[in-house]
């Protein structure tokens, strides 16, 4: 028996990465997974290596009418949604003087734009006993060079998460916020990081994290596992920090 054993869910940017491992992980907790993302052939290559009962459904969180069609279609052939996993992110690191306007309202508009709007368009799908897990990140409370943009919008989530959680908390539905540490996934090559950068990163955090290492996908979709389940049926309004300790200590 799983823990999700008839659930219907949601996993926005669910074709690579964070996203992925969950979508998986659910699916084999007994979930019916609809993943979500921007490029179509990354969605039908993760449904087919994730196997039954995922279903990839094209849909850019920046924009409202993808979001609108999104609901349509979860509504029309599954009913309801009883988790939500607001993964999708992303952004354009870059130092103060170098941010443009675009980069600006990319970043925004991928993290905290499209976060608000695809929870207000699929909480209408929800009834009591629903989950809602948004993806934070350590850096919404920790300043680092060159991620102003960024940690602005991870924090505002955070923010987020605390004013859903008392709006929806009368609806049965729960709000919590996952917050990724250092985590090994292709995110910084997708926003524009140069190999040596990543590589220059990943080994100062290393050498910054209590436990001496970068944490892996599968090791953020277990917490979103715990979130997502009954498991936290008395948990609501946390932000869960999966960093090796790196933002603890």
């Amino acid at each position: 028996m799983g823990k999700l054993d008839g659930k219907i869910a949601v996993v926005t940017g669910g074709s690579a990465g964070m996203g992925l491992a969950t979508a998986r992980l659910f699916v084999e907790e007994g979930a019916t997974v609809v993943i979500t993302g921007r490029n179509q052939a990354a969605l039908d290559a993760a449904a087919r290596e994730i196997g039954d009962r995922v279903e990839p459904f094209r849909s850019d969180i920046a924009s409202l009418a993808d979001l609108d069609a999104l609901a349509s279609h979860v509504g029309q052939n599954h009913g309801r949604v009883d988790v939500l996993f607001a993964n999708a992110g992303g952004g354009r690191p870059g130092p103060l003087e170098q941010v443009s306007e675009d980069d600006f309202d990319f970043t925004v508009d991928t993290n905290l734009k499209g976060t608000y709007f695809t929870v207000q368009k699929l909480v209408p799908l929800m009834t009591a006993g629903g989950s809602i897990i948004l993806n934070t990140s350590i850096l919404g409370a920790q300043g680092r060079q060159g991620f102003s943009v960024y940690s602005a919008t991870k924090a505002a989530i955070r923010s987020l998460a605390r004013s859903l959680t008392a709006e929806l908390s009368a609806k049965g539905i729960r709000v919590n916020a996952l917050a990724p540490g250092q985590i090994d996934t292709d995110l910084m090559r997708k926003v524009g990081m140069p190999d040596g950068m990543i590589e220059q990163v990943k080994a100062q955090a290393a050498g910054q994290i209590p436990m001496a290492r970068i944490g892996s996908a599968e090791e953020v979709a277990r917490p979103a596992l715990f979130l997502a389940s009954d498991d936290a049926s008395y948990v609501t309004g946390i932000e869960l920090s999966v960093d090796g300790g790196w933002a603890q200590v």
